[in-house]
């Protein structure tokens, strides 16, 4: 299988699956001298971990990361840093029952098409599980860009029908669902109480700020910044969409609206206005950089649903198992890290952008 890795020079490639012995990440092209400890990492893994509220899978797992290479004294070497997580909580069994079977919503027909071949158990390498390497490397990421002054903030700006109205970033910590929004996290909190009654589950919408991004990230054409962070965020298995500021709206505005006024402040050039989300002609403009990405319902419900066999039979399959009634409040940090990767990658490949950069840069080490 390849697509495992992402990125140019600060890469990651993740590795194993759902049901396996372990899965986990190995981060190259970090710089050497980075802090670096599994404490930095671990919390950003305590955000994705199952098992934390009603609105989550009953499987545990601890999810503790450990850090096999490419960190010494405290600090990165320059080489891979290999990660890894081992499985606690794996019920096979609970699969055994769909292993002929193709769930709707899931990618068991097309792996089945593409491999001939499939892990039934738990959707292996197509399992929102998968993610749990991604953060790992996605907190050494965001590591790295706090040198920088660069932070990213992501948090759930709707679940089905409920949007915030406000947004109070302390408020994401003293809910289930992540919402800056203490109003809007009690009425989604009942919106999905009633589905899980029905077996049924809701999709939702991610919002993401990044800050103190410097201009000029990112390279035109193929390898725009607000390219490579759609492919991050959109390489999440249940992402379906994705803007960048305005976004779909855009579509209705004129030039006249959408078009953000330069001013000088404080000896230095600002925008009036952040219509564009940070990113003009696909490279960063100094302002904050605002995403979005639409998350699906959970494929996994236990509502009948119409389906086929491996070998062509109508059928009907009511699913079994532990699973999530909403991915979003857990697909947060996930959007987060994958905005990290992308930054990280390239701050790095901006090294080179310019000539007079790059000979103060070998005249300093003389």
């Amino acid at each position: 299988m390849s697509g495992s890795v992402f990125g140019k020079n600060f890469t990651v490639s993740t590795w194993g699956e759902s049901h396996g012995e372990a899965l986990g990440a190995v981060v190259d092209g970090c710089p050497a001298g980075l802090p670096l400890r599994e404490e930095d990492i671990q919390p950003y893994l305590d955000r994705r971990k199952p098992g934390q509220s009603r609105f989550t899978t009953r499987r545990s797992e601890s999810d503790t990361v450990r850090i096999l290479s490419g960190v010494f004294e405290g600090k990165t070497t320059g080489t891979p840093i290999s990660l890894i997580l081992f499985n606690e909580d794996q019920r096979s069994k609970d699969y055994s029952e769909i292993a002929s079977v193709y769930r709707p919503g899931h990618a068991d027909y097309t792996f089945d098409r593409k491999y001939g071949f499939r892990d039934y158990r738990g959707g292996g390498r197509s399992s929102g599980r998968e993610t749990a390497g991604r953060v790992a490397a996605g907190a050494v990421a965001a590591r790295l860009l706090k040198e920088f002054g660069i932070t990213v903030t992501a948090y759930t700006k709707a679940i089905g029908p409920v949007a915030i109205r406000r947004t109070d970033l302390s408020e994401c910590m003293k809910n289930d669902l992540c919402m800056p929004d203490a109003e809007a996290a009690k009425e989604a909190a009942a919106y999905l109480q009633q589905l899980m009654e029905e077996g049924n589950s809701s999709g939702g919408i991610v919002e993401c700020v990044i800050r103190g991004v410097p201009a000029g990230l990112g390279d035109p054409v193929f390898d725009k910044l607000s390219s490579q962070l759609a492919k991050a965020v959109c390489s999440i298995g249940a992402v379906k969409g994705f803007e960048i500021g305005d976004g779909f709206h855009s579509a209705l505005s004129t030039g006249v609206e959408n078009n953000d006024a330069f001013r000088m402040k404080d000896g230095g050039i600002v925008k009036v206005t952040n219509h564009s989300g940070g990113i003009l002609g696909g490279i960063s403009d100094g302002s904050d950089i605002i995403l979005r990405a639409a998350i699906k319902p959970t494929p996994s419900v236990s509502a009948p649903q119409a389906t086929v066999t491996a070998d062509g039979r109508d059928t009907e399959i009511r699913i079994r198992g532990r699973h999530d009634p909403v991915i979003v409040p857990r697909a947060v940090v996930v959007v987060e890290c994958m905005a990290a990767l992308a930054l990280a990658d390239a701050l790095i490949s901006n090294m080179g952008a310019r000539l007079d950069r790059m000979i103060d840069f070998y005249r300093d080490l003389h």
